[in-house]
């Protein structure tokens, strides 16, 4: 009996925390809620703190209201050259109206985040449309960035969301078009190059010319004017001998055999066949005082 009694005051014990559980809702300030019977509406923002609703009638259905990103997978998107680039974006937004957002994407945010997605996807691919690859990449990106903030904060409050900003993070092209520029950007970085060469090339050739010719002048300069030098001092020496010459015939006469005697036998075994009788030996016979 004893344990029957137990039994029935922890039933009702369960079932007083179970009604007082169903009872009783706590509201985060980072959090919206809405009270929901049987599919419909009570009420939703209500303010933060605790809260009552009909137990196991009412349900009370809770949303985050923190700042959420919409990190989207790059995308492809045509330009006004009809060239693709791949668009790497993403949106920072929050739950604005609890009711819309409830009511149109049925408080889910898988839903939320597809609808926000296709947005931006649109808005992306509309600029991009009126703009060339030089504009979406430098000129006109922070333009383009205020315009899909506006735009997709305006389309995403349909549906109780509110967007704070949307941001483009990388605009590249597609892998085979970047390999392309690549190859593009390479034979004009070699042209470029050999152009370059060439050039270096020519000039070189010309200052190797030019010091060539300034050589040989150099070379020409400097034979002529050591031909000059000695032909002034064989001038000079011809002056020299001819006064000595005047003054000492027979001395100068002497002077010159001993110089050609002394050419003559430089070597022990040079021979000479002359005639005795020569002149050339007139010295060596007859010495004269």
């Amino acid at each position: 009996m004893n344990q029957s009694k137990l039994l029935a005051v922890l039933g009702i014990i369960l079932l007083v925390a179970i009604t007082v559980r169903s009872t009783f809702y706590m509201v985060d300030e980072r959090e919206k809620v809405i009270i929901v019977r049987f599919g419909q509406v009570l009420r939703y923002d209500e303010a933060s703190g605790l809260h009552v609703k009909t137990p196991f009638l009412d349900e009370a259905r809770f949303f985050d209201s923190r700042l959420l990103t919409l990190d989207a997978e790059p995308q492809p998107f045509l330009t006004k050259e009809k060239k693709y680039v791949v668009v790497d974006s993403f949106a920072k937004w929050r739950i604005q109206d609890a009711l819309k957002y409830y009511l149109t994407v049925g408080g889910q945010e898988v839903d939320a985040r597809r609808r926000l997605e296709q947005v931006v996807n649109s808005s992306l691919r509309d600029e991009f449309g009126k703009r060339s690859v030089h504009d979406v990449i430098s000129t006109d990106r922070a333009k383009i960035m205020e315009i899909l903030t506006a735009y997709t904060d305006k389309e995403a409050r349909k549906f109780g969301i509110e967007v704070n900003d949307v941001r483009i993070q990388r605009v590249d092209l597609p892998d085979e078009v970047s390999q392309s520029v690549y190859q593009r950007m390479k034979a004009e970085r070699s042209r470029i190059a050999n152009e370059l060469r060439a050039q270096g090339a020519e000039a070189a050739e010309k200052i190797r010319a030019d010091s060539e010719r300034q050589r040989e002048v150099l070379l020409a300069q400097a034979y002529g004017k050591a031909e000059r030098t000695r032909g002034e001092g064989d001038a000079k020496a011809t002056e020299v001998y001819g006064a000595a010459y005047g003054r000492a015939p027979e001395f100068y006469s002497l002077y010159r055999s001993l110089i050609a005697y002394k050419e003559s036998f430089r070597k022990k075994d040079d021979i000479m066949i002359v005639d005795p009788s020569s002149d050339f030996f007139k010295y060596m016979k007859k010495p004269t005082r």
